[in-house]
């Protein structure tokens, strides 16, 4: 039977008290779906965080022994990993669907993690951390995908930009186990293992969450699976006269997407298309040189270099985690009221002024007592402008600048190098860290955070109330960064 003679049989008309219940229940349901695939961005969230606290740990000489080198490899392999699972994962979920993909990503998460908590040596264990890349890299684009095919124009914003909520949700949890375990059985030699295996937790909840969830609806009907479109839209709409005409609205849209030819290589011939691909590198790379990833995987090493003991830096180091839920949430209910370009700017502005201070205070105040206290406050400064202002941003930014013939291309090329930033940045600070010193690594990241500055101040675009077509003209033939129309 057809998709459009299912919803013939069954759609009988509804009293309107009936069916507000059930569009209460479908934005119910829509919901748990969301928590259930966003599980994605909390293993993205654990896996990243959980090494802040175990690092310390393994790189001891009784256990993994690791050098400098070593560690920044074992920290940063996972994005190494990463780099290359964002590329992949938006061709295979095409082949074999959103929610089959997440599946087997979350048997990808457990059993890499389980390796990488058994890891007999570092070099079993950087391997490890690779492969587990390629799932929180699948899981980085596969999860928004998945989110915004299933939710409505209404909430889809909402449900799409929770993931990024529960990445740093992910982060803080791990820092709380982290200080749980490191404080309680902290005299256990191998209490690492158990920190990184606790991430096997929500990878065993995503995989059976997704058995229960519906497929994307929008690709049943890539693959004229009009029936199963049908049944999935069925679980999370008001009624079956809604469907149908979802499913009507999907097949129009990609009939004329079919029609749009899509932007390679050799467009990049193209001067506008050229800029716009350079802006989009630009805005990845700067995300990640201007520093989070020091804080949020190496925050106990930072705070015991700054004084802390080890114990007491994996206490300290969950208000870092806090910080970034928070800031998280006011980002995520400002973005839309304030001009992206001014948002940003003084988001990095903050940043800057963030590192300079622990630059003068890990200089000048090294023997004070107080030099633990107001290296974590700066942190905590630090993530709360970063998080609230720069991170939320540039992937909105990046969502917002790509039309739709050069997306595939820009967002690909784009999320590659942000994640191939990231693992430069985790590879070489406890390097630098153990080349010169706390005070001199942080004024590198200065002179980043100067760099990045330059950068937004200079190509970063104006989107805030434009229309992508609109964003698009001003890329070919004028200025983006104009003041925006609705303050004019």
């Amino acid at each position: 039977m057809s998709a459009e003679k299912s919803v013939k049989s069954d759609h009988v008309p509804l009293p309107d008290s009936t069916s507000n219940n059930i569009n209460q229940n479908a934005e119910r349901h829509l919901n748990h779906i969301a928590f259930i695939s966003t599980l994605g961005g909390l293993l993205f969230g654990v896996d990243t965080g959980v090494i802040n606290g175990a690092i310390g740990y393994m790189a001891t000489p009784a256990e993994l022994n690791l050098s400098p080198n070593n560690e920044g490899l074992v920290t940063s392999g996972i994005t190494l990993g990463a780099a290359f699972g964002a590329v992949f994962a938006g061709h295979l979920s095409d082949r074999i669907g959103r929610k089959r993909l997440l599946k087997y990503l979350a048997l990808l998460f457990f059993v890499c993690t389980l390796a990488c908590s058994l890891a007999p040596n570092a070099l079993f264990m950087i391997i490890s951390r690779i492969l587990l890349g390629l799932a929180v890299g699948g899981a980085s684009v596969i999860v928004p995908t998945y989110l915004s095919e299933i939710s409505t124009p209404e909430i889809r914003g909402r449900l799409v930009t929770q993931n990024e909520l529960m990445i740093v949700t992910g982060q803080l949890l791990a820092f709380i186990v982290n200080a749980i375990l490191g404080n309680w059985f902290g005299h256990i030699s191998n209490i690492w293992r158990y920190m990184i295996g606790f991430g096997m937790i929500p990878a065993i909840a995503l995989f059976f969450g997704m058995m229960v969830v519906p497929e994307s609806p929008r690709w049943l009907v890539m693959v004229n699976q009009l029936d199963r479109a049908f049944d999935s839209l069925k679980q999370i709409r008001s009624h079956p006269k809604a469907c149908r005409e979802e499913i009507s609205q999907i097949q129009d849209t990609l009939n004329q997407e079919s029609e749009i030819k899509q932007a390679t290589f050799k467009d990049l011939a193209t001067p506008w298309i050229r800029r716009l691909v350079f802006i989009g590198i630009g805005l990845g790379v700067m995300q990640q040189f201007i520093g989070i990833n020091i804080m949020m995987y190496y925050g106990t090493t930072i705070l015991t270099n700054a004084g802390f003991a080890h114990n007491a830096a994996l206490i300290a180091n969950i208000g870092n985690g806090l910080i970034s839920v928070i800031a998280t949430f006011v980002g995520m209910s400002i973005m839309n009221r304030v001009n992206r370009r001014s948002m940003l700017i003084a988001g990095i502005i903050g940043t800057t002024s963030s590192l300079l201070l622990i630059v003068g205070i890990s200089a000048f105040l090294s023997q004070s007592t107080l030099l633990p206290v107001l290296v974590v406050l700066c942190t905590m400064m630090f993530l709360g402008f970063f998080q609230g202002f720069i991170s939320p941003l540039v992937w909105l930014l990046l969502s917002e600048i790509f039309p739709q013939n050069l997306r595939g291309l820009g967002m690909g090329v784009s999320t590659f190098f942000l994640w191939f930033a990231n693992f430069l940045v985790g590879y070489f600070f406890p390097i630098l860290l153990s080349a010169v010193g706390m005070t001199w690594t942080f004024l590198i990241f200065v002179f980043f955070n100067i760099l990045s500055f330059i950068f937004a101040y200079k190509y970063a675009p104006e989107t805030r109330g434009k229309s992508l077509e609109l964003i698009q003209m001003e890329f070919k033939y004028g200025d983006t960064s104009g003041i925006n129309p609705e303050d004019k």
